[in-house]
Parts: structure tokens; C-alpha cells; sequence
């Protein structure tokens, strides 16, 4: 079993204590009523681990009840942005992780007993090599968090942060339930958007399947018959004539030109400027505004407020958050926010002058950072924010189908039109 040296707050003095990993040593000493301020192998025992750079393992800073920014963001930096980055596991897969970790740590297990039970628990070979990795880091007495990191994508900073916390204030269990049920709200909501635009998509797919094959095979066999006998064709037939006959001269050329279209947008739109002019544009979309701005706000809430909870301190917590936002615009809020937050000055002003945000966050922020309850106000608030978002995947639901049918009806429409009209002038040269 490793042994850990350990130093209190108020005496310089250093002390050992034996554990199974990191974690339990900060919790025990927790239970005995000692406030740890720093937390690492023991030397004479085993070494520090050493970093890629060379550097050792800094493991200081952990104070209960008081996180910093050095231990929340310190260690291996952590890129992916939303709750769980693609990596070894989906987001449900993470999320049941991080749910089986949380219930065998408050069973009384050992991080590492946990860890090992949990990766052996139909895993796959990709999952068990990751777990390996993350356990041989926490039985060199590295913490759970900055095992995490080091795994590169597969952790997204959210994850990270929390847990760390959650070790510094000796907390873990509580910290990892939290942070699973964040998990399992996430996967819920996105099954839930998922869900509400799948039928619409196939319908606007069917739609224009539907078009193209009327107008390359079935038009173009009846205009054929009267287009000799008709000396001026009417511009909605010229319309789909010319059509017709771009769909039958190229339509080798129409696949890869529009897969190439399509990557070309998409590589423009990752770049700053395009996006952020396609986010601001989209949130004033009618309906589809509506519901990407309730995604967000349910989810910066959720996650603001399970981060505070934590004891993260309220700018990491905003700068955490905003990856959640999917959204450019509205994360440009979160950086004036943090600037706000920097220099003093409230949460709830720059929130409130953008727009983007309910008056209704906007108002329990301001209470919430006037009370000091700024947690507990976010965490009852997002239940709220969730059901609202509810509400808009079903108008979303409810409204889109009958304006894509509307859309048929008018293509359809036209093309018949087309019909008709020559149609009628011969009718007419006949008489």
C-alpha cells in the first residue's frame, strides 16, 4: 500500500499516512479531522512520477472546502469542448462510468479496487487499456483527475475539473454523483433533440428525392409528347425543362459537386468569422432560434451550477461552462462575462445586455451572487430551463413537419403548373 506524505494547515511540520490511493488518504485524513494542504508520495517510498517534460507531479493545494484555480486547472490541459469529448467512450458510455464510479466509491471502495472492478465489467479492449492507463497513474499516487487528463480526448475539461475538485475538497463521491447525473441529463437532452429532428430530416430528404425523380423521368415523358405543338412553352415549363435537362446531362457531376460543396462550407463555418456570423444569425431564426437558445440556457445552468456546487471558483466555472454553449455567440458573452467577473464587477450585467439569456437566469444569477446561494438558486433553476426546453423540441416537432409539407405542396405545385399550361394553349389552338 503507497504511503503519502502529508503537511496540515498551520504547522510547516510534514506526516505520513497509508492508503490505497490519493483520494482515500485526503478523505481520511478528512475524517480525522485534519486539514491537508498538500498531498504526495512519499519519497523515501516511492518517488515522485515524473511528467513527459521531466517535471514532477504537483499535487499541493488541497484544502477542503477551498479550491483554487492552480488545482482546478493545473496539470495536462484538456482541449475538447462540450460535456464529453469523442473519444474511447460515446457520451453514454462515459456516463454510465462515471455513474458506476460514483456508487462504488460511496460503497466504501478504493479508487483503485473501484477502478479495477468497473474495467472488468464488459469493457471493451480499447476501454480496458484505458482504465489500465489511468489506474497505473493513481497507484503512483497521481490524482484521479490528472489521470484523466492525460488521456488526452477521451475526458472532456468538465469531467476533469470536477473530479478534481472533488479529490481536493474530499469530497469524490459526492462530486462524481454530481457530475453523473450532469452526464445523464446531457445524453437525455441530445437523445431528445436527436429524437425531434429525425423525423423532419427524413421527411425533407424524402421530399427531394420525390422532386428530382418527377422532374428527370416523369416530366420530361410528358412534355415531350406536346413540346412540338406548342410554339411558345410558358416559363414554368422552360423552368423544368432546363432542370430536367442540367439533372440528365450532368448528373455525374452533381454527387461530387455537391460532397465538395458541402466540405467547403463546412470547413468555412469552422473558422471564427463564418461561424460566428451562421450562430448569431441562426439564434433569430424563428422556432429553431428558440429552441438552440433553451439547449443552451438548460444546459449552462445545469453545468454552472454543479460546478459552483463543486467549489470551483465562479470564473473557472464560466470558463468551463461556455464549451457547453454550442454556440459562438453566446459564448462571446461568457468570455465578456469572465472579464466582468475579473474585474470585480457581477455575473448578471453582461448576461443581461446581450440578450441571448432569459430575464428569468438573469434575475436568480443576481440573487444568487447577492445571497451567496448562487449554486443551490442554478441547480433549482435548471429543472425549470430543462422543462422549457422540452416544450421547444416539441413546438420544433409540432411546427416543422407541416412547413416542409408546405414546401412540397408548392414544388409540386409548380410542376404541375408547368404541365398544365401547355396543356391549355393547345386545348386553346385546337378550338
Amino acid at each position: 500500500m503507497p504511503t503519502f506524505r502529508y503537511q496540515s494547515a498551520g504547522s510547516s511540520a510534514s506526516a505520513t499516512i497509508d492508503a490505497p490511493d490519493r483520494a482515500s488518504a485526503v478523505r481520511e485524513l478528512v475524517r480525522r479531522g485534519v486539514t491537508p494542504t498538500k498531498v504526495e508520495v512519499d519519497a523515501g517510498i516511492a518517488g515522485p512520477r515524473a511528467m513527459p517534460n521531466g517535471q514532477a507531479v504537483r499535487t499541493g493545494g488541497l484544502v477542503p472546502g477551498v479550491i483554487t484555480n492552480d488545482v482546478v486547472t493545473g496539470g495536462a490541459s484538456v482541449t475538447a469542448s462540450g460535456l464529453i469529448a469523442r473519444g474511447t467512450m460515446s457520451r453514454a458510455e462515459m456516463a454510465a462510468f462515471i455513474r458506476e464510479l460514483a456508487t462504488a466509491v460511496q460503497a466504501g471502495l478504493p479508487l483503485v479496487q473501484a477502478l479495477r472492478t468497473i474495467a472488468r465489467q464488459g469493457r471493451s479492449d480499447r476501454q480496458r487499456t484505458m482504465l489500465g492507463r489511468i489506474i497505473e497513474e493513481v497507484e503512483h499516487g497521481k490524482s484521479l483527475g490528472d489521470a484523466m487528463a492525460a488521456q488526452g480526448r477521451s475526458f472532456s475539461e468538465l469531467t476533469v475539473n470536477l473530479v478534481r475538485a472533488g479529490e481536493a475538497s474530499g469530497k469524490l463521491d459526492e462530486v462524481l454523483a454530481q457530475a453523473a447525473d450532469l452526464l445523464d441529463r446531457d445524453v437525455k437532452l441530445r437523445r431528445s433533440v436527436t429524437a425531434a429532428t429525425l423525423y423532419p430530416a427524413i421527411l425533407a430528404c424524402l421530399i427531394v428525392v420525390a422532386v428530382i425523380v418527377v422532374v428527370t423521368f416523369i416530366v420530361p415523358k410528358i412534355l415531350k409528347s406536346i413540346a412540338g405543338q406548342v410554339v411558345h412553352l410558358p416559363w414554368p415549363t422552360r423552368v423544368v425543362q432546363g432542370v430536367a435537362g442540367f439533372f440528365a446531362d450532368w448528373w455525374w457531376l452533381i454527387i461530387p459537386a455537391v460532397l465538395v460543396g458541402f466540405l467547403a462550407m463546412v470547413r468555412t463555418f469552422r473558422k471564427p468569422g463564418p461561424r460566428m456570423w451562421l450562430d448569431t444569425n441562426l439564434l433569430s431564426v424563428p422556432i429553431l432560434g428558440r429552441l438552440l437558445r433553451d439547449v443552451a440556457v438548460a444546459r449552462f445552468t445545469r453545468t454552472l451550477g454543479t460546478l459552483v456546487s463543486a467549489g470551483i471558483p465562479a470564473v473557472t466555472a464560466l470558463r468551463v461552462t461556455k464549451g457547453t454553449l454550442g454556440n459562438k455567440a453566446m459564448e462571446r458573452v461568457i468570455d465578456d462575462v469572465c472579464d466582468q467577473v475579473s474585474a470585480g464587477r457581477t455575473i448578471a450585467d453582461p448576461m443581461e445586455k446581450s440578450g441571448y439569456f432569459p430575464p428569468m437566469l438573469v434575475q436568480i444569477v443576481n440573487m444568487g451572487e447577492r445571497s451567496g446561494r448562487l449554486d443551490k438558486l442554478l441547480n433549482q433553476a435548471a429543472g425549470a430551463f430543462e422543462d422549457r426546453t422540452e416544450t421547444s423540441v416539441k413546438l420544433f416537432t409540432t411546427a416543422l413537419p407541416p412547413l416542409l409539407v408546405v414546401m412540397l405542396a408548392c414544388v409540386v405545385g409548380f410542376v404541375v403548373l408547368s404541365i398544365l399550361l401547355p396543356l391549355l394553349e393547345l386545348q386553346e389552338a385546337v378550338r
